[in-house]
């Protein structure tokens, strides 16, 4: 396993660092952000913030995906998607209203947009079909290594009294490295053919693409914003220090993980393991719903980071076996369309049945659009 990982191409290993220290940054954010929003509003407006910005901001992964089939490079996407999100990540500690927070939150994930995509295809290119589970499943890992050191770094500052705005201008120095480091980037060679015409829909695509994605807006409509398990977590009494640990806690288990399930996929078929993960998740929220001993969620939230590993890097290697080569951007446009956009009434609908019914309904509800989901990708999905 490891010679295969250090065998992956240096496009491979860039866009993981670049991963590494830019998941710090957004999990260092992410981890705080219930409570920053709690000073301000309550799970309604989390549910507006989280699934407005996500779902508009998915709309440019669309965008993006089919620019970059068109353009010579799409490293300027990358470049300049980064760099929106490096800016608008501290300028949330000026923040006093949530409205003013939700426009933020959307410039960041517009950033996100306008990268997502031409990077997903970048790695897709930079491998062989054999290899894209393992490169997708280690980039997942960084990321997610990342996501251990974004939280630490929060409760280390939390522990210490520091400021909740304070804490968000740390995520600015992060961003400056991220930046720096994408601006060495180098594509891979891109196919001649794929300067075609603009596609903005499917065709081209085949039949069963058109049916996983369908299968991914259903599991994505019950899978909301991870902030309301943050939320839920500290409703069990746990301190407020303890919140970005526990969602460390989840990102660590999902770093060690991810690389050699994701490169497993390459062996036993990707529907097999992405299945697997969300019959994981399913059991999860079905546990979240119940009342319990704060303890009890580490063991538990170590068990979703597995869902996590076993479903990243998996899904975006499935979206490069379906697609041709000359629309391979366009292919992670409507992968990343899909899964963004679905955030907005997956939020919206946990938000307002954990305020309206009770938080058992939101998590039972995340947990039956799960288990649906693997069973139609296991009967229908070929």
């Amino acid at each position: 396993m490891m010679n295969a990982i250090f065998s992956l191409p240096r496009t491979v290993w860039l866009l993981g660092l670049v991963s590494l220290f830019n998941d710090a940054a957004s999990e260092l954010v992410y981890a705080i952000l219930p409570l920053y929003i709690a000073m301000m509003a309550g799970p309604g407006a989390m549910g507006i913030i989280e699934g407005v910005a996500e779902a508009t901001g998915s709309l440019f992964k669309l965008f993006s995906g089919v620019l970059s089939d068109r353009m010579d490079s799409a490293k300027g996407l990358v470049v300049f998607g980064y760099g929106v999100a490096a800016l608008a990540k501290p300028l949330m500690a000026f923040a006093h209203s949530w409205p003013f927070l939700l426009v933020l939150r959307f410039s960041d994930r517009v950033g996100k947009g306008l990268r997502t995509s031409p990077r997903d295809a970048m790695l897709a290119m930079s491998v062989e079909r054999e290899k894209r589970g393992l490169a997708f499943g280690f980039h997942r890992s960084m990321d997610n290594a990342g996501a251990v050191a974004g939280p630490l770094l929060a409760s280390l500052l939390l522990a210490r009294h520091v400021p909740l705005r304070h804490v968000l201008l740390w995520s600015g120095f992060l961003g400056v490295i991220v930046v720096g480091l994408v601006l060495f980037l180098k594509e891979p060679p891109r196919s001649p053919a794929r300067k075609a015409e603009f596609v903005w829909n499917l065709e081209g695509f085949p039949g069963a693409f058109r049916r996983y994605l369908l299968v991914l807006a259903i599991f994505t409509l019950g899978n909301s914003s991870n902030m309301f398990l943050l939320l839920r977590a500290k409703d069990l009494g746990l301190a407020d220090y303890q919140v970005p640990l526990l969602w460390a806690l989840v990102s660590f288990s999902a770093m060690l993980f991810s690389t050699p399930l994701s490169a497993l996929s390459d062996r036993i078929g990707r529907s097999r393991l992405i299945i697997s993960g969300w019959i994981v998740y399913g059991l999860f929220y079905a546990l979240m719903g119940f009342d319990g001993n704060a303890f009890l969620l580490w063991p538990l939230f170590a068990f979703y980071g597995l869902f996590m590993a076993a479903t990243e890097g998996a899904e975006k290697a499935y979206v490069a076996d379906f697609s041709p080569p000359a629309l391979l951007g366009t292919a992670y446009g409507w992968f990343n369309l899909v899964t963004g956009f679905m955030l907005l009434p997956a939020s919206l609908l946990f938000g307002a049945f954990w305020q309206g019914i009770g938080y058992q309904s939101a998590f039972a509800f995340s947990a039956l659009c799960s288990l649906l989901a693997a069973f139609l990708m296991k009967y229908w999905v070929k």
